[in-house]
């Protein structure tokens, strides 16, 4: 039995994925924004659970949620961050950022910071990413510009890659860190709301999440990038090469995490 965080697990991908793991068996610890949508997962994916509550557009508040489950735990075996926003009514903080950014690629970053010393070397950390990314504006991430709906998101997804493959070469003795485009335009809430469409099957997306969390054929792969698209791991947007660029967007990243907190 693995204990594992799943972040936005009350709706879409992320709840399916904790209903599949947890009739599998395993300890899944929840994560939403809202008391009752958490009560409403805990019912419905039953097993073992836990529920975490944070709005991720807070970075204290994810801060908490970190203080709350190392009080808790001695040991995660998996971290699947999950949690993610493209098209929503205010997409600007109080602090004056993009939601994009702050959801999508700060604050799973920090709170993988946080969580490291419970996974250890055979841990793993599962980003959502998405085939959607563009290179990033480091400006937009500080909140001095800002960008359309679709920029703003493939940008924080090029983002959330980068910072999978550099955390990866800061800890070649694991855990394992993977990005996952779990499969384009799947029928989740966002795709809904964000391009009106129904969308393809959530098992496709929940699958590969579940596969990149406890499969073998992720064992070896951490900084790696994976294409639930074209089903293998593939390289990302070519900015994630560019070494300048992923410098300024991991200087930016840590800077900006800096002053929200």
């Amino acid at each position: 039995m693995k204990t594992i965080l799943i972040t936005g697990a009350t709706d879409g991908i992320g709840l399916l994925t904790a209903q599949k793991l947890a009739a599998a068996g395993h300890h899944i610890l929840l994560h939403g924004r809202s008391q009752a949508k958490l009560e409403a997962a805990v019912q419905s994916v039953g097993g073992t659970t836990e529920s975490y509550i944070a709005d991720l557009s807070v970075l204290s508040e994810v801060d908490a949620m970190a203080d709350a489950i190392i009080a808790k735990h001695k040991r995660l075996d998996v971290v699947i961050n999950n949690a993610g926003v493209y098209k929503i009514a205010h997409p600007i903080t109080a602090e004056g950022h993009d939601s994009r950014f702050v959801v999508n690629t700060l604050a799973p970053y920090h709170l993988t910071r946080r969580l490291l010393p419970l996974l250890g070397s055979e841990g793993r950390v599962v980003n959502l990413s998405s085939a959607a990314q563009a290179r990033v504006d480091v400006d937009a991430m500080a909140g001095k510009i800002r960008l359309d709906d679709f920029a703003a998101y493939a940008q924080s997804k090029l983002a959330i890659t980068i910072w999978t493959q550099e955390i990866a070469r800061q800890h070649p003795g694991g855990p394992v860190f993977v990005a996952v485009n779990p499969g384009s335009l799947l029928a989740s809430k966002m795709v809904k709301e964000g391009f009106g469409v129904a969308g393809n099957d959530l098992n496709i997306g929940a699958d590969i999440l579940i596969k990149a969390a406890l499969s073998a054929d992720f064992a070896n792969a951490s900084g790696a990038y994976f294409d639930n698209d074209g089903a293998g791991f593939s390289a990302p947007n070519a900015a994630a090469a560019d070494a300048t660029h992923v410098k300024a967007v991991m200087e930016e990243i840590e800077k900006q995490i800096e002053l929200l907190l």
